[in-house]
């Protein structure tokens, strides 16, 4: 019997670290403001019956989550139709960190990606790509981050930066920190072009991913997992990396 596979698993868990990517899923649990909170409705309890088990409701777009082609693109690809091999990917993370510190609406330019390519080579091809903004490191409370109009202010994906990505390195998919694609300076003035763009590329997208700054800018592999719902446009998603232990 060919125990390969099982050797490279060992070899994983002993001397590899596993980052959790993924906001705990709560009530309380960082999501897109157009939604209701999860609610949480007991069935039954170990007091009262041999089982313990709730009923959740809740939207598909909730916390850390996938976002399937459907979601925005009439006749796109649903959750059950994603297959196995899209559900693991090389990571390579964008760390623009300190230009979102200097301004909390910084859109990524193609000029990041070619400054981050200049330091750790060609972002490979089927690759998923983070913007790393740390803007998971915010209270959920905070993270939309309202002016005194009401505005909401974050960073986001530039549509210049995300077609290079798509047609020239041919990513397999993308993920960031924030609630949106886009940062919300343009999305209402565009109707959110940049999430239909890689909705349209027949791609995933997960949304409100954590603790990216954890990983290395290169060598890791992240695994997105989601239920293969029927008809599915988005749901939460429980996302892992793999890394090496000396980023």
């Amino acid at each position: 019997m060919d125990l390969s596979l099982w050797t490279v698993l060992d070899n994983l868990r002993e001397n590899y670290e596993w980052i959790e990517l993924t906001h705990d899923l709560s009530p309380e649990t960082p999501h897109w403001i157009g939604w209701d909170n999860l609610e949480v409705e007991e069935k039954c309890n170990l007091s009262n019956s041999i089982f313990n088990a709730s009923a959740y409701k809740t939207v598909g777009q909730y916390g850390t989550h996938v976002d399937a082609p459907i979601h925005m693109v009439d006749g796109g690809r649903t959750l059950d139709k994603i297959e196995l091999r899209e559900m693991v990917y090389p990571l390579c993370v964008i760390d623009l960190e300190d230009k979102v510190s200097k301004n909390e609406n910084y859109v990524m330019e193609l000029n990041d990606i070619l400054e981050w390519e200049e330091k750790y080579g060609k972002i490979p091809k089927g690759a998923f790509v983070v913007f790393q903004s740390g803007w998971s490191k915010r209270q959920a409370k905070d993270m939309d981050n309202f002016d005194d109009e009401g505005n909401r202010n974050f960073p986001g994906w530039g549509l210049d930066a995300l077609k290079f990505l798509v047609e020239d390195r041919e990513i397999g998919a993308i993920g960031h920190e924030t609630s949106d694609t886009e940062s919300p300076i343009s999305s209402g003035k565009t109707d959110y072009e940049v999430e239909y763009y890689i909705l349209e590329q027949d791609k995933i997208q997960i949304e409100l991913l954590k603790n990216v700054d954890k990983c290395p800018p290169k060598g890791g592999i992240i695994f997105c997992t989601f239920p293969k719902l029927v008809g599915g446009s988005g749901y939460p998603a429980r996302c892992f990396a793999i890394v090496p232990k000396n980023k």
